[in-house]
Order: structure tokens, then C-alpha cells, then sequence
């Protein structure tokens, strides 16, 4: 797994810590406010360890394309229900799901199941986030239900297809796991990769995804917790 490289820019997509605590006397504690639903969903760890997020939560438009697993999808709906949104899964194999859906939330409907093209409106807000979670195959219609603010929208692609270019410039941040040496050339083109990336990419390990948002470039590796493991199994490219 390559080292980790961006832009001289903070990351649009993806944040993890980079600063030194900061430390305020306990007076002033009261002027203290924090935003609310702006939560990081933890997707894995870069090269040198460092915890790597994605702001899911958002005021604006948010659209994740990931050209992956199945595992890794579901590990991402069950993080993102984790930090208070609700997830609407559409889907056309509902028996992969529903396992998940069942465990997550103790009880509570946090991640529900929708057939393709059936999800309703979730009437997302502020206090009430949403993410869809788009796993209709090689070719996903285009969703009744799109991003929004609130709303965020990931799409799972196993392969790249016909509508794969449009999905990919769409995006605001794209997740690449390990491809074929011919759509590593083609997602390279579309996604501006650099050469060592492309050559990468054919080479992953199950659990390593290379997430891009506009000039940022992050290899992360993806373990599951305990929990995960014991509901999902391990890591895998692969379904």
C-alpha cells in the first residue's frame, strides 16, 4: 500500500487528524458550541496509521462512488448508522442485507431495505441525516432519490460498466479497490491518476481502497471491528 498524497489544500472528501490537541481553561468550557450532524464515519487507516473520515453529514449535495466490495459497503452503512443517520439501502439482492439491517441498531429501523427504484423520501434534515446506499448492480438506473442536503448518496459498483464514466465524473469522492489492469487504465484517464496509481491498483489487498476527491489521493486499508467481523467476516474483495 502506497503512502498517502494530496494537495496543499485541506481534502474536500477526506479529513483525519493532522494537528496537535488543543487545550482551553475549564471557564471557558461555556462558550464552547459544536455542529450538529456534521459526524466523520472512520472508513479505515492511511499508510503511516492515521485514522482517515468521510463527512457524510452534509449542508450540500454529496455523491461517493465506490468500485468495490460488497463488504466494504456494508461496513460503511453500518458506521454511518453508528454516528446517528438513518440508511436507506436500495437494492436488488436484499437477502446479502438483510442480516445487517437486522443486527444494526439494536432493534431500531436505522438501515432499512428498498427494492430498486422504490426508496421513498426520507425528508432529511439536519438533525435526521440520511444516506442512501445504492447496490443495484453493473448498471444502476438513475435513483428517484438523489443527494440532497442531509442526504448523501454511495453508490456501489462491482465493475466497471457503460454507465461507469458518468458515475465517476459525477462523484464528489470516488473509492477504488483492486480492478483489472484495463479498468485501472480506464478509471486512471477519467480520475487523472498518476502512473504509480494505476499500476497499483490491480495489485490490492482485499480491504485496501484508493479514495480520490479532486486532487486528493488517499490509499486506506479497511478492518472491521469485533463486531464487524463477527457480522460481515473479514475483509473481501470479492462476493
Amino acid at each position: 500500500m502506497g503512502a498517502a498524497t494530496g494537495s496543499a489544500r485541506g481534502p474536500r472528501g477526506l479529513f483525519g487528524p493532522r494537528h496537535a490537541g488543543h487545550t482551553m481553561a475549564a471557564d471557558d468550557l461555556g462558550a464552547l458550541s459544536l455542529p450538529v450532524g456534521d459526524d466523520g464515519v472512520v472508513i479505515g487507516d492511511d499508510a503511516e496509521g492515521r485514522p482517515q473520515m468521510v463527512g457524510f453529514h452534509r449542508s450540500t449535495p454529496y455523491d461517493v462512488l465506490l468500485i468495490g466490495g460488497l463488504w466494504t459497503a456494508q461496513v460503511l452503512a453500518l458506521r454511518a448508522a453508528g454516528t446517528g443517520a438513518r440508511v436507506a439501502v436500495e437494492t436488488g439482492r436484499a437477502q446479502a442485507w438483510t442480516v445487517l439491517a437486522q443486527a444494526a441498531g439494536a432493534g431500531l429501523e436505522c438501515i432499512t431495505l428498498h427494492d430498486v427504484g422504490r426508496v421513498p423520501p426520507m425528508g432529511a434534515t439536519v438533525g435526521s441525516p440520511v444516506v442512501v446506499v445504492r447496490d443495484c448492480g453493473m448498471r444502476p438506473p438513475r435513483g428517484r432519490v438523489v443527494s440532497s442536503p442531509w442526504q448523501s448518496v454511495l453508490t456501489l459498483l462491482p465493475y466497471l460498466s457503460p454507465v461507469a464514466p458518468r458515475l465517476l465524473r459525477d462523484a464528489t469522492l470516488v473509492g477504488v479497490q483492486r480492478v483489472s489492469p484495463q479498468e485501472a487504465e480506464q478509471i486512471g484517464r477519467i480520475l487523472g491518476l498518476g502512473r504509480a496509481e494505476v499500476e497499483a491498483l490491480p495489485t490490492l489487498a482485499d480491504g485496501v481502497t484508493l479514495w480520490v476527491s479532486e486532487r486528493e489521493r488517499h490509499w486506506v486499508m479497511t478492518s472491521g471491528t469485533d463486531a464487524e467481523t463477527g457480522l460481515l467476516g473479514v475483509a473481501r474483495r470479492m462476493d
